[in-house]
């Protein structure tokens, strides 16, 4: 069955000073016998002080984007081997903010998953709609067209990543899906794994405004298996009620 997962983003925050406190905090306050599996995915230049931080401990961490080369002539990019060098169990690729600001394509954010494959990490794909092509009835096609590209890319390694459905309309914007909202396209996507043999594998997460307040109803939806946290994991105490929900 799939596991049950929640993962901080904390996309283009931190310091060191704030840094240790915070990963210190988060080791104090996540038990070891928790239900749930969690990690933070953190900027680039603070990989090192996760690892230091958590290693040992059963908190995962991660980065949040990587380059779809393995190296060469990629001025400013980082190679999946790079990071797994840093002990990196997870890295986020696709999210809707590199697909919107830095062109990032469906058949990038395959090539991505690949990389992070090939590298012994998992990939969290991100999927979702804006709220145009909700509106118009095509969310469940653009899901499952982003989904698509990556299982065309690496077939039955889809069994191995994690998918994270984050609605474009939802993130950053105090407006989250309704369960039932988010439950049907879990569903959607659930269906279309299980054309591939990898429904009973792969975690399906939902992210887009996720609060201690409303983590409960979304993770009790039968077919979302835990979340893509954002700004919420800044603060110690709200991501772990999130988790914890």
């Amino acid at each position: 069955m799939p596991g049950k997962l929640v993962v901080g983003n904390w996309k283009m925050n931190g310091d060191l000073r704030r840094n240790d406190a915070l990963l210190a905090d988060l080791r104090v306050g996540w038990p070891v016998q928790a239900i749930r599996q969690i990690a933070v995915c953190v900027p680039f230049p603070y990989l090192w002080q996760a690892q230091a931080a958590l290693s040992g401990s059963t908190i995962g961490w991660g980065a949040q984007t990587v380059s779809e080369y393995a190296h060469g002539a990629h001025t400013g990019e980082v190679a999946a081997g790079m990071i797994a060098e840093f002990g990196c169990r997870y890295v986020i690729v696709g999210h809707s903010e590199r697909r919107a600001s830095y062109g990032e394509t469906d058949e990038m954010v395959a090539a991505k998953s690949s990389a992070a494959l090939d590298a012994g990490m998992t990939p969290i794909v991100c999927v979702g709609e804006s709220w145009a092509e909700r509106e118009a009835g095509a969310g469940d096609t653009v899901v499952l067209r982003q989904l698509d590209a990556v299982v065309s890319r690496i077939g039955r390694r889809i069994a191995e990543t994690v998918i994270a459905y984050e609605p474009v309309w939802a993130i950053g914007t105090g407006r989250s899906a309704t369960p039932e909202q988010a439950q049907a396209v879990h569903e959607v996507l659930r269906k279309r794994l299980r054309k591939h043999e990898a429904a009973e594998s792969v975690s399906l997460l939902y992210g887009g405004s996720v609060k201690a307040g409303n983590a409960k109803a979304l993770f009790a939806c039968a077919d979302i298996d835990g979340g893509l946290i954002g700004g919420a994991s800044l603060n110690v105490d709200e991501f772990l009620a999130i988790a914890g929900a």
